[in-house]
């Protein structure tokens, strides 16, 4: 056989397998696509077991069942909600959003026990209790300043001999401190010693007024040694002496501890040194610095308590005395003074102390474990245990941060109701996830009044299968 002929057998084979085919595809258009295209297929057609073996197919119980919309969405912005349909900000067709047939919320999750234990899912209630503002910060022990006392001499000499001689040492109201030897209370005593003479001389002169000038002259003499802080027994046994004394004594006006001396035995001092500084601590001043959003619940008055890391298990009372008026910038803080009782000493200025401030702000609030909430920054959700591995979650008010690991609910959760307190970002993106299919759902099987009744003319197109000898392929229209 020639080539020529082989050629021509093999075009022959070839167009005959074409035709088959050709006559196969009309076929398949024939009994499966040309009803789609009239309209007069069935949806979603299942052969059931029931109905091979010649039994009626058991009912579905969701078929024919009227659903309850819950409100209506742009699947394109997720947090957007509408009571009614329409059309959303962003020009798209709003579609409904159903109650499950079992009345679950959408977004809610279902987990499997075993799930929610392996990834260790915890909860805890929401309560109702009175709600109390605590503020926790570090104090700095200090002197009460209306207890420190400054020691100066109202005369000048030289100290002969110093009788508080160190730094901390504790004195009492009239202790001595030092002798003084002045030539100034020298010549006082003098005087006071002449004015007594004087005044015994003249007590029984006819002289009308030479008595009563004899004891003014007494009284003014007695009065400069009392001005020069001449301690009252020193003048009464110099009455009795007759004698002055070559030194006198400073006394302690106060009870408390010296906190600075600057003097040394044989010093020359006038009334410009500074002797001592005694302070009284059996009241002791608390300093803390405040945040200024912590600031609305501090008050003058309010109950303080505070505690020392060497003292442990034992607790300081004491109240709030006064807020400054001002803001420190560098911190960004309040001042603010408290004071305590201090009868053993037992607080030292500069010790540090940790400090509780507590307020009341009502006297009942639903509180949640601060970490079941999580805060988005434009919302707050919180993920509601509903029993049996189902998770709810739920857009939350919140309102005070009690500083003590809870947060005031305002609406949301009720009091007894248990959130999740770990996990919940595990939760809350799978509910996310499964509110997105949904929304998908929602938008693929939109009735027909929410879909275009007419598509534009250029995403209309007729695709006509070619003619191949005497088979004409039905037409298909694509709608895009």
């Amino acid at each position: 056989m020639s080539e020529r002929s082989k050629m021509k057998e093999l075009i022959k084979f070839s167009g005959f397998i074409i035709l088959a085919v050709v006559i196969g595809i009309g076929f398949f258009y024939r009994e499966d696509i040309i009803p789609y295209i009239k309209g007069e297929h069935k949806e979603h057609e299942v052969t059931t077991p029931q109905e091979i073996e010649g039994k009626p197919a058991p009912e579905v119980s969701n078929r024919g069942k009227e659903r309850k919309i819950l409100y209506w969405t742009d699947p394109m912005m997720p947090g957007f909600k509408s009571d009614k349909p329409g059309k959303s900000p962003m020009g798209m067709d709003m579609v409904p959003v159903y109650e499950d047939e079992d009345g679950v919320i959408p977004g809610t999750v279902k987990i499997d026990p075993t799930t929610v234990q392996s990834i260790g899912v915890r909860t805890g209630k929401g309560i109702m209790k009175p709600l109390r503002r605590t503020i926790r910060t570090v104090g700095r022990i200090d002197y009460d300043e209306r207890k420190v006392t400054h020691i100066h001499t109202k005369i000048q000499g030289w100290v002969e001999k110093l009788y508080i001689d160190f730094t901390g040492k504790e004195v009492n109201k009239e202790d001595v401190l030092l002798e003084v030897y002045s030539p100034e209370l020298v010549s006082a005593q003098q005087e006071y010693l002449l004015a007594i003479e004087y005044a015994k001389s003249l007590k029984d002169s006819k002289v009308e007024g030479v008595t009563s000038g004899a004891e003014s002259l007494l009284e003014s003499a007695r009065k400069r040694l009392q001005l020069f802080d001449v301690a009252e027994h020193q003048i009464k046994e110099l009455e009795e002496t007759k004698k002055p004394k070559k030194t006198l004594h400073i006394h302690s006006p106060v009870h408390g501890i010296v906190v600075q001396k600057n003097l040394l035995q044989g010093m020359f001092i006038t009334p410009d040194t500074h002797l001592y500084v005694i302070a009284d601590i059996s009241k002791i001043w608390v300093y803390a610095d405040i945040y200024e959003y912590e600031v609305p619940w501090v008050k003058v008055g309010q109950t303080a308590e505070i505690t020392l890391s060497y003292f442990p298990g034992k607790v300081y009372r004491g109240v709030v005395t006064y807020i400054y008026p001002y803001l420190q910038a560098e911190t960004r803080t309040v001042k603010v003074r408290m004071e305590f009782d201090n009868p053993d000493w037992e607080l030292k200025p500069d010790m540090y102390a940790n400090v509780k401030l507590e307020s009341k702000i009502a006297e009942s609030a639903i509180l949640v474990p601060a970490e079941a909430v999580i805060r988005s920054g434009v919302r707050d959700i919180i993920i509601v245990s509903k029993g049996e591995g189902v998770f709810e979650p739920r857009d939350v008010k919140v309102g005070v941060d009690t500083g003590d690991g809870y947060l005031q609910i305002l609406e949301g959760v009720k009091a007894g109701e248990d959130v999740v307190t770990s996990a919940q970002f595990l939760i809350d993106s799978e509910s996310k996830l499964g509110e997105a299919v949904e929304k998908m759902r929602g938008q693929s099987t939109r009735t027909p009044e929410h879909q275009s009744t007419k598509a534009p003319e250029h995403q209309e197109h007729q695709m006509t299968a070619p003619k191949h000898e005497g088979h004409e392929m039905p037409a298909m229209e694509h709608k895009h």
